[in-house]
């Protein structure tokens, strides 16, 4: 997709030396794909204790005597 967009040159500049990428279309790719791979953590966080997951499951009891506490 073909997207224009003004951005601040200084934190272009910044964020393309301390992810060392070297263009700006890259960049942005990059940055949304860290955003969203974000985005994503936060929603499953947020399914804690809505009935996805038991509070009692105990998972270390399905791995047997495999690892010991």
């Amino acid at each position: 997709m073909r997207t224009n967009i003004v951005l601040d040159d200084q934190l272009v500049q910044e964020a393309m030396r301390l992810s060392r990428i070297k263009t700006k279309c890259e960049l942005v790719e990059q940055a949304l794909r860290e955003f969203v791979a974000f985005r994503k953590r936060l929603d499953v966080r947020d399914l804690k204790g809505t009935g996805g997951i038991r509070e009692d499951y105990d998972y270390k009891s399905l791995r047997g005597d495999r690892i010991a506490d």
